[in-house]
């Protein structure tokens, strides 16, 4: 049984049990009973289960099952390597670019009027940023932006990456690092990639994603200090995993 490779017997238990998202487990001394394990290992592996997104622990609630999410595992371990090797995140943009390069097409077609119209949302407030005084960089649109292209996938997988290459991509300085030539130059294609989308023309949407990403490339070429020696403090980079 696949749940024989698990290895936490409190996530054996809340697979064998057939737990759902929502459903609040026993309390750490029940399970540790029927178990027959201790409750202080039975803490430690709620600690990982909690920092890998898969349970919410609050005194009050107790423990509560959580949806499924790839993102907090991802994080943890990319986080990790920024914080040995921040040029670890050029490996891991390339692995980025091609996830959505792979999954463009089966994510644009599932998008809706709705996505449309935040999505044209997110351009003007973009480029009322570029074109205000001062001048702000649109990153939180940025994010959402490609967020939402890729919003309606049922791939936890897939998303769960996607949101964790922001994470890394905030974590190594480059959110704040401003160009302003390079912003507006970013900002036309997503206008024109979102132009594309809306008007059904994928394929040219594909040409300017695959284009557009070429673009990070080039700006760390150009400014080889973007990213720091060391992104944030090593303490400070987990301070807050779950």
């Amino acid at each position: 049984m696949l749940t024989e490779k698990i290895d936490s017997a409190l996530l054996r238990y809340i697979v064998d049990r057939g737990f759902q998202p929502g459903d609040r487990l026993p309390a750490l001394d029940v399970i540790s009973t029927e178990l027959k394990i201790s409750v202080g290992k039975l803490r430690e592996q709620l600690e990982v289960a909690r920092t890998l997104g898969l349970v919410d622990v609050r005194t009050r609630s107790g423990i509560r099952l959580e949806e499924y999410t790839f993102m907090p595992a991802v994080r943890f371990s990319v986080l990790y390597a920024l914080a040995l090797d921040p040029a670890q995140f050029d490996a891991f943009n390339m692995l980025r670019n091609r996830v959505e390069a792979a999954f463009w097409y089966d994510a644009v077609k599932q998008l809706n009027q709705e996505d449309f119209e935040h999505l044209r949302d997110l351009i003007d407030k973009a480029w009322a940023k570029l074109n205000g005084h001062p001048i702000r960089i649109p990153q939180p649109e940025h994010r959402d932006l490609h967020l939402t292209i890729y919003g309606r996938l049922q791939n936890p997988f897939v998303k769960g990456l996607l949101e964790a290459y922001w994470e890394a991509y905030e974590a190594v300085g480059l959110s704040v690092f401003s160009d302003y030539t390079y912003l507006r130059e970013v900002w036309t294609y997503h206008e024109n990639i979102v132009n594309a989308i809306i008007a059904g023309d994928f394929d040219k949407g594909y040409q300017l994603l695959v284009q557009h990403t070429a673009l990070l490339r080039n700006r760390e070429s150009t400014h080889p200090h973007a990213v720091p020696e060391r992104p944030l403090a090593d303490a400070a980079l987990f301070a807050d995993m779950s």
